[in-house]
């Protein structure tokens, strides 16, 4: 399979799987989203799923694909401190808001950031067709966002913080992408990126977890919160696995926009599974978002 993905890249062939996976990474991602904001505190979701992905990506890791070059072993680390990061912005922020109005803030920060990230790092460049697909898309973005707070009742004490620590994940999100594409083609085999990432990534978070469940009061039972860990242990390989493929095969900054139409999934996951309200003009906004991830791909 690894042979297969590098011999497509740059190829059209290449470019297509790309767009295909993008999209997926938005659909997944979305999901993923809302299992971390469930009824479980995000911190105990997040412990879940990173051992669930982490113990899967094991045996994967250590006897399936080619070992990681030496070269490899700091780009591991690197990445480790990042998604570390980007997980404390985005536990904090989940905390503290609502997922219809932190989410799309979060996506909407990360790939203008990661753009630049991809010029810099990549020498990618967008045509003024492209940005302005760019321009659509964050209008619907942040335009959802600030919709969604203007109709909350509950909690608006809550929502600045809230906002601020969803930049804060933009940002992060913004540096592991452009980051983990720089991994994920600086080993020859893109799979042996993507166990070893999820194997040393679960390492963390199920630790901080276990310390906070052990401190409540009134623990939630168990089997729930492990059915939702490897529920989203599997979304995450899906999601995190489809984008960064993406990434090799083709431009980072588009595969990045391209996700962001998760915002318009979580949309409707927030109406169809946590009862948020959806009317027409949080459509229109969507539709927005939709329209833009439709021109950055058509204007490259």
């Amino acid at each position: 399979m690894g042979i297969w993905i590098t011999s497509i890249e740059g190829t059209p062939a290449g470019a297509t799987l790309a767009l295909i996976l993008a999209l997926s990474a938005a659909v997944l991602h979305a999901i993923f989203g809302a299992l971390q904001k469930g009824r479980h505190d995000p911190l105990l979701s997040r412990g879940a799923i990173d051992a669930s992905y982490g113990l899967m990506a094991a045996p994967i890791a250590l006897f399936v694909v080619p070992w990681p070059e030496p070269h490899m072993w700091p780009i591991f680390a690197g990445a480790f401190v990042i998604h570390a990061f980007y997980k404390w912005a985005t536990l904090a922020s989940y905390r503290r808001g609502a997922y219809t109005v932190v989410y799309p803030v979060m996506r909407g920060t990360g790939p203008l950031f990661a753009i630049f990230g991809a010029g810099l790092v990549f020498g990618e460049t967008f045509t003024l067709i492209q940005w302005l697909g760019v321009a659509v898309l964050l209008a619907g973005l942040y335009g959802l966002a600030a919709y969604n707070m203007a109709t909350i009742t509950v909690d608006r004490e809550k929502m600045v913080p809230a906002l601020w620590f969803a930049v804060l994940t933009g940002l992060f999100v913004a540096a592991y992408t452009t980051y983990d594409a720089y991994g994920i083609r600086a080993t020859a085999d893109p799979f042996t990126f993507l166990a070893w990432f999820f194997f040393i990534d679960g390492l963390l978070f199920p630790v901080l977890a276990t310390r906070f469940y052990l401190r409540l009061a009134d623990p939630p039972t168990l089997a729930p919160l492990a059915l939702r860990g490897i529920i989203g242990g599997l979304v995450a390989f899906a999601s995190f696995g489809s984008i960064m493929l993406a990434t090799r095969l083709d431009n980072v900054g588009e595969a990045a926009v391209l996700r962001e139409t998760s915002t318009v999934f979580a949309a409707l996951i927030g109406w169809l599974i946590l009862g948020e309200r959806v009317g027409p003009r949080r459509l229109a906004l969507m539709g927005l978002i939709a329209a833009g991830a439709v021109i950055v791909e058509a204007g490259g």
